[in-house]
């Protein structure tokens, strides 16, 4: 439960990022666990969302008469509530438990009364004690894969309510106490509950639609992050599965099946726990491979002038046969990337294996390209995970890379000197490219107000 006017929350998270093998049912690409300990950080936030709801209560004009006394009660305050003996629970297979026990309301009110031909105002102020509520909040999955309060159940009492008189006739009017105290204290039991249910139901349901469902990404992808299931309570967590599949925005029904295994989280010891699949990354790459994202022409300025040296050199017979006249025109290579990305995730870490075309051209001026050869590169990423705030972002570092040609074995002993230069290209250029993409990070499924401070990461196979 949050305060739909939300402060800054702060939790710590690990990560746990599994690798995937095949599964029959549909399995959640991303899963979040809040365990019983985050529960205790959450409940200083339900506590004061509560005091801010209670302390918001309008109490009606109060008009009556006691023997040849007429009062008439308004302008009730709420001056002061002492929720000290609250807790916040997990329900096994229902939702959340707010309760709060042996606490205690003050109140302030003016009063207006009648004896014969006396009339007397002032103010009393009041005090209600061994207030009780019991707040049940029952958790779904909607329609459209949010994360909802369907229903709640909600059971106030207040035990005793004490009234101090003040003005004139302030002592003379303490026996009247008890009586207006009493209907006082009916009042306030009937209008806790409907104002905690209507915090729930709207205003902590608008809090929950700030939880992203299908959103962009960047101007390429978007990512779905509907849950797939109704969340799963028991009594030291609550578990949400969420689809983690991210989808082209120029074609957002191309997108990859998910054959993976649920990410399974066997742990309690922190607040908060994140688990990601690895078809959580490979939807991501799949994406951004069918936006043509992985697509570079490096030509001209781009180009470094050693490279475009030695290709001429490595070239130069090609060139040569072609037109003679080309050997002083420049040199361009076109690569894109043939294959989706693979992401593979075991205790060492987590890699990304790309494979991409590259097309050595030559650029006659005034004419169009002429291609000298075409070769495939096989790249090997190690890619580190991190987050902040509750944005996940990705930092790629080149660790293997491979050119061979795709005309003849002997062309690819003629490539070995291009095997270096090629690779601190790549370096120089492709990588910091895509870490430009990836360093934005994507925003996870929480609400707004909601933000880790600490993370842990955890590779599994």
């Amino acid at each position: 439960m949050f305060r739909h006017r939300m402060t800054v929350l702060l939790l710590s998270l690990l990560f746990l990022l599994v690798s995937s093998i095949m599964a029959s049912n549909q399995p959640a690409g991303c899963k979040i666990r809040i365990t019983d300990k985050g529960l205790d950080m959450l409940k200083f936030e339900t506590q004061k969302f509560v005091e801010e709801e209670l302390s918001n209560i309008t109490m009606p004009e109060m008009k009556g008469k006691e023997g040849r006394f007429q009062y008439t009660i308004t302008n009730v305050k709420i001056t002061e509530l002492n929720l000290t003996h609250a807790e916040l629970q997990f329900i096994p297979d229902v939702g959340l438990l707010f309760d709060v026990q042996n606490s205690s309301i003050s109140l302030s009110f003016h009063r207006q009364i009648l004896y014969w031909f006396f009339y007397d105002t002032g103010n009393i102020n009041a005090s209600a004690e061994g207030v009780n509520i019991n707040t049940a909040l029952s958790l779904i999955r909607d329609d459209e894969g949010r994360l909802k309060i369907s229903n709640i159940t909600c059971d106030a009492k207040i035990a005793k309510m004490r009234a101090k008189f003040s003005g004139t006739l302030g002592k003379v009017y303490d026996f009247l106490a008890s009586f207006l105290t009493t209907g006082m204290r009916f009042l306030l039991n009937k209008q806790i509950c409907p104002a905690l249910n209507h915090a729930a139901l709207v205003h902590v349901n608008s809090m929950l639609e700030t939880i992203p469902v299908r959103t962009e990404v960047d101007q390429f992808i978007g990512i779905d992050y509907a849950l797939i299931d109704d969340p799963i309570v028991t009594s030291r967590s609550l578990d949400m599965n969420f689809r983690g599949m991210f989808f082209t925005l120029s074609d957002p029904n191309s997108t990859l099946v998910n054959y993976a295994v649920d990410p399974v989280i066997r742990e309690y010891d922190r607040m908060v726990y994140l688990a990601l699949s690895e078809y959580f990354f490979d939807s991501g790459m799949y994406s951004y491979y069918k936006a043509e994202v992985f697509q570079m022409h490096i030509f001209n300025e781009k180009m470094p002038k050693d490279l475009e040296m030695l290709l001429k050199t490595t070239y130069f017979g090609a060139i040569m046969m072609l037109n003679p006249a080309l050997v002083d025109a420049p040199m361009s290579l076109q690569i894109a990337v043939n294959s989706p990305p693979k992401t593979s995730i075991k205790t060492s870490g987590a890699t990304v294996v790309m494979t991409a075309i590259v097309k050595v051209m030559v650029l006659p001026p005034g004419q169009p390209p002429v291609q000298l050869s075409s070769m495939t590169m096989e790249t090997k990423f190690h890619a580190k995970v991190s987050m902040k705030g509750k944005r996940l972002s990705i930092h790629a570092d080149l660790r293997r890379f491979k050119i061979f040609s795709n005309q003849s074995a002997l062309e690819s002993l003629a490539l070995i000197p291009l095997q270096a230069p090629l690779k601190t290209m790549l370096q120089m250029s492709v990588v910091p490219l895509i870490n430009n993409w990836t360093k934005r990070g994507v925003r996870i499924p929480l609400a707004d107000g909601v933000d880790f401070i600490e993370e842990v990461v955890e590779y599994h196979n």
